[in-house]
């Protein structure tokens, strides 16, 4: 199979593409670099040193003797996507290609607007160019757990049968992001059910819990091929900064009481994820939704599982929560579509025991202490206070 990875320089991009060509697909990567460029805006960098692209796709063909061919340009340059899509030809295109960060959407008006132009335009041009092209393509798209929010009923697989005045209809599970990065991915999500509904495209939306881990089987067999690993305020995940801060015997900062819930998943299990979507595609005109996602931990069971799992001393210290969201809620999400096509789900414990304290302690030297503490601020200096509950 001939698939195509966008965003493929970036944290989940590059192994996931690694994964696909080492399970026997002809692979080749998209990139514009963003990521990178963001690093020098704030001014920080991944704690694990990452080479040019270039060179890990050097690296992987001197370790496995497989080619990535490479694109270098942006999806928002609508000519740009045809031209690759009609070259390279694919069968699947996986789609990372978007600014991910949450905080990074909420500094102010100009990173909120930049993270929706880029992502939902650049999404926009990938559906009309597989449209063009060959609308046989099966898109598959990393969505987020975070379009969802955290409403009071389970949170199923993107679709929802509902009974109203004893009529009842399958509608698209309702949506209350919790930022304009998360805002973002709930327009994609509709642009592409639109696009397979009207145009009869094939695509599966992937609503992905929060990924942990910096660790593959192909990306250890060289240090050229590693992958990032954010742990700062403004890309980092809860996690990461965690192990960090263990680490490092600083204390775990929660953001608030900790009781706030969160779908997980190993980096591991999402490249596989990626491979059972792809080879298993969803049918013409068909929109098809996974959660993708493995585990249940609030913000504070992962503090005490980190504690738990490393070989120290580790303190806790609960800061203000600078983002708006509900303290103590239900969270309930289907999670059967993926384990139905075979995945077999790796644990948090057993990853933090085997990896990722072992990558901490590596790089710790590396470690910017200060951009670790949250700066972005969800309400505006002009916003009136609410109730987050």
């Amino acid at each position: 199979m001939r698939i195509l990875v966008l965003g493929g320089d970036g944290y989940l991009g590059w192994p996931t593409a690694l994964h696909l060509s080492d399970c026997g697909h002809e692979v080749a990567v998209a990139d514009n670099f963003a990521r990178r460029g963001y690093d020098h805006e704030m001014g920080v960098q991944s704690l694990v040193p990452i080479e040019p692209l270039q060179q890990r796709v050097d690296a992987w063909r001197e370790v496995s003797g497989k080619d990535i061919a490479v694109y270098c340009g942006d999806l928002v340059d609508g000519e740009f996507t045809v031209h690759m899509i009609r070259e390279f030809q694919p069968d699947t295109i996986v789609h990372f290609a978007e600014q991910r960060a949450a905080p990074y959407s909420m500094i102010d008006r100009k990173h909120a607007v930049y993270t929706q132009h880029n992502n939902v335009v650049g999404n926009l041009n990938v559906l009309f160019a597989i449209e063009e092209v060959n609308p046989d393509i099966h898109l598959v798209k990393l969505g987020t757990m975070g379009e969802y929010g955290t409403p009071n009923i389970d949170i199923e697989e993107g679709w929802l049968e509902v009974t109203h005045k004893g009529r009842t209809d399958r509608v698209l599970y309702p949506k209350k992001p919790g930022s304009f990065y998360h805002l973002s991915k709930v327009h994609d999500s509709h642009n592409i059910e639109f696009a397979c509904r009207i145009w009869g495209l094939r695509a599966t939306d992937l609503n992905q819990g929060v990924v942990y881990g910096q660790e593959t089987p192909q990306t250890e067999r060289d240090p050229r091929l590693a992958t990032r690993f954010d742990y700062d305020a403004i890309f980092g995940t809860v996690l990461n900064r965690f192990v960090i801060q263990a680490v490092l015997g600083h204390p775990l900062t929660v953001y608030g009481s900790g009781s706030q819930t969160r779908g997980l998943i190993d980096i591991r299990d999402t490249v596989e994820c990626i491979r059972l979507a792809a080879e298993n595609p969803a049918e013409s005109g068909e929109f098809r939704v996974f959660n993708q996602m493995t585990e249940s931990f609030s913000v504070g069971e992962i503090a005490k599982v980190v504690a738990n799992g490393y070989d120290g001393a580790v303190d806790v210290e609960h800061l203000d929560n600078p983002r708006v969201e509900q303290a103590e809620h239900y969270y309930n999400v289907v999670h059967t579509g993926l384990v139905e096509l075979g995945l077999q789900p790796h644990l948090l414990s057993n990853t933090l025991i085997d990896s990722l304290f072992q990558v901490a302690e590596a790089h710790k030297h590396r470690v910017d202490l200060a951009a670790m503490r949250p700066t972005v601020q969800w309400r505006t200096a002009s916003s009136p206070m609410r109730d987050q509950g």
